[in-house]
């Protein structure tokens, strides 16, 4: 037989888990759901010094009284981190560690530690400090709920009763770091995607391909994934649908991941064009246009912001990138300044040092004497999209045009930045007559394809004008991936809308 350990989101208790725990005993499954110490029910018993070591605890001793052979341990959210505590500590144990929508922690990492935005880490910290030396972080409120992870799917009395019975946690549950001492390393395991919060499989094999050396283990054939297409709440929004992918994961079904190989790589530039020298200075390069009679003197110029998270590590870096000098030459031959910035944009904590790194790039590129400082476009790359708001929410007069190529245009809720200022959606109400060019791909990432719909209903109801160049059978990055004459064509369209901008 079976037996399940579950172990609960933040604030949350065993209850939470209900629905799927009928339908797995139904299944013939044993089934362990946890309440954490001071959570729940259990929430009288939280003490100033309760942290992650004492929720190991809690479920090294549920473990020690399960008698079924095979015990798969499921952690949802935040439950991952004391599940793999436990899991390290009674690795014999263990027969499969699923991720229910959680993170994948390290060794030393705290919650916090795991938290991209600052802001939520200072709002976590201030509410703890409220209850003095209780040190309790109070759960989220009805409004504050979707900023943990997408609601999408939980009926409205599901919603209230998971906010009745939220208990405050201790800050220490979240500060303290995990310590693993890699037993549970050779432990199968089972991730489960929960798509409404932006994560899915093909997103986590795109990022497997980058080389991110976070994601390297999941192209193990022990891990295998699961997709279920609701929010962070499955156990509250499709019971039925995750007690069935539970017995599959214990099964050991799943989709696999393809670790990277050399037919990965990007290929060629999808316009042939000379190589021609470039300028390097500091993390700006500049790729200049020939004298031409009657163009002499200062050159509009266009500076290429790539995308990410981009793993530090990982050779070449974007602006030696196939894509990145084919947009810098092209740019050149069109007779403007190409400039490309290797910002660091390594991590999704990233973003406000990438975005002092971008306005930097321009400021360089703005004092070059052969560059016209008053003709200036920005154009953005996948996920250095949401580096567009602060430019949307104030744009500078020198700036002529906003350009987008497959955007994330809003912060999916997997993400963590739910307070984050970096929400174009948001900030594009504010551009006033900031000419934008967007390019969008017809093979999108849903996930993505829905900030990009999101980006444009808000633009639309704001009266700004978005030149759309739609990339039909395009893929995300594809002027490395497809070469046919529709993508061509568009990289044409959407670098014709931009010098227009430019020179007009």
């Amino acid at each position: 037989m079976t037996a399940f350990v579950l172990v609960p989101e933040s604030y949350t208790g065993g209850a939470v888990w209900d629905g799927v725990a009928q339908r797995l005993r139904a299944a013939g499954a044993e089934v362990h759901p946890v309440t954490l110490t001071g959570l729940g029910e259990r929430r009288a018993e939280a003490g100033p010094d309760t942290d992650l070591g004492t929720h190991v605890a809690d479920l090294v001793r549920v473990i020690d009284a399960v008698e079924a052979p095979e015990l798969v341990l499921v952690g949802h959210g935040y439950g991952i981190h004391p599940a793999l505590g436990a899991a390290d500590v009674r690795a014999e144990r263990i027969a499969r560690i699923v991720y229910l929508d959680a993170g994948l922690p390290q060794d030393g990492e705290s919650v916090l530690d795991l938290l991209p935005d600052p802001a939520v880490r200072d709002w976590l910290r201030q509410r703890a400090e409220r209850t003095g030396a209780a040190r309790l972080v109070p759960p989220p409120t009805p409004e504050e709920l979707p900023f943990g992870g997408s609601v999408a799917g939980v009926p409205a009395e599901a919603l209230e009763r998971l906010v009745a019975a939220s208990a405050p946690q201790p800050l220490g549950t979240f500060t303290e770091p995990l310590r693993l001492t890699g037993k549970s390393a050779g432990i199968p395991s089972t991730g489960i995607l929960c798509t409404a919060g932006g994560s899915s499989i093909a997103m986590v094999q795109m990022l497997l391909r980058t080389g991110e050396p976070r994601l390297q283990p999941l192209a193990d054939p022990r891990v295998g994934l699961f997709e279920l297409e609701t929010g962070h709440w499955p156990m509250l929004s499709c019971p039925e649908e995750l007690a069935e992918v539970l017995l599959r994961a214990a099964a050991g079904e799943g989709q696999r991941l393809t670790a990277p190989t050399p037919s990965d790589r990007p290929g060629a530039f999808l316009l042939d064009l000379p190589e021609r020298p470039r300028e390097r200075v500091g993390q700006l390069d500049l790729h200049l246009p020939d004298e031409r009679p009657g163009a002499e003197g200062p050159r509009p110029a266009v500076l290429f912001v790539h995308g990410g998270p981009f793993p530090a590590e990982a050779r070449p870096t974007p602006r030696d990138s196939a894509t990145f000098t084919g947009y810098g030459r092209y740019a050149a031959e069109q007779g403007l300044v190409g400039a490309v910035v290797d910002h660091p944009l390594h991590a999704l904590g990233d973003f406000e040092r990438s975005a002092g790194a971008v306005a930097a790039a321009v400021e360089q590129l703005r004092a070059d004497p052969r560059v016209d400082r008053d003709r200036i476009a920005l154009w953005f790359f996948s996920g250095g999209g949401l580096l567009t708001a602060d430019w949307l929410a104030a744009p500078p007069p020198w700036l002529r045009c906003l350009a987008v190529t497959y955007p994330v245009l809003a912060p999916l809720p997997s993400w963590g930045l739910s307070r984050s200022r970096f929400r174009p959606v948001a900030a594009v109400g504010r551009s006033g007559p900031l000419p934008v060019v967007l390019t969008r791909v017809e093979l999108e990432m849903p996930q993505i394809a829905a900030t990009v719909a999101e980006f444009l209903d808000a633009a639309t109801a704001a009266r700004v004008v978005v030149d759309v160049v739609d990339v039909a059978g395009g893929h995300h990055g594809f002027e490395t991936i497809d070469h046919g004459e529709e993508a061509r064509q568009a990289v044409a369209r959407a670098f014709r809308a931009v010098r227009d901008h430019l020179e007009g």
